[in-house]
């Protein structure tokens, strides 16, 4: 039982893919762990729950987020997935229809949404990543969200910073991942 005039614990999900769920890393290298001992440090009263999952796609995350919110109840969400539909090469108007779904169900549950972005290479070709880049900033306006515009700024093209794959950030780099997120997170985080 809380102490009186103790904040309440509330809960920030992080929901999203391997760039999230600290891929080829220890749980405790990742951008969200990092993210949990800086809420502490500040004194916010937050548990992260990170829900993400390597390799999910936006459809794969629509079909789990009910469940994830039913059981966490978090007070922000943090939807970082899209990544690996472009990778794929699925249709942005799919990915689209997804994330906003799940943007929705979010915010529905009375939920705070962080959308962050993420951009595919150019040789997917100009046209699929122009509109894949495009997709999050449309998304956020019609929401009214707060978004990370993309995830990997001044890391993905940092060899120093991704692991072997090119498309993993190493440990080095989820310090700057994290700096990506809080600037928009902090808006909405609540002492």
């Amino acid at each position: 039982m809380a102490a009186a005039g103790a904040p309440q614990e509330r809960t920030l999900l992080v929901f999203g893919d391997s760039l999230s769920a600290a891929y080829g890393l220890k749980a405790e290298e990742g951008w969200v762990t990092q993210l949990q001992n800086r809420l502490r440090q500040q004194g916010y009263v937050y548990k992260v729950v990170n829900a993400s999952v390597s390799g999910e796609t936006t459809a794969g995350g629509r079909n789990r987020l009910a469940r994830a919110l039913d059981t966490h109840q978090p007070a922000i969400v943090i939807l970082e997935l899209g990544a690996n539909d472009g990778l794929r090469g699925l249709p942005v108007p799919a990915a689209r229809e997804n994330l906003g779904a799940m943007i929705r169900a979010a915010q529905e549950r009375k939920a705070r949404v962080l959308l962050v972005g993420i951009q595919m290479p150019p040789n997917y070709g100009p046209r699929y990543a122009e509109s894949f880049a495009a997709m999050y900033p449309q998304l956020a306006q019609e929401h009214k969200v707060p978004l990370v515009p993309f995830l990997l700024e001044g890391v993905a093209l940092d060899d120093r910073l991704m692991q072997a794959d090119g498309l993993h950030p190493n440990a080095a780099g989820q310090p700057r991942l994290l700096e990506n997120v809080w600037a928009h997170l902090l808006p909405l985080l609540e002492r």
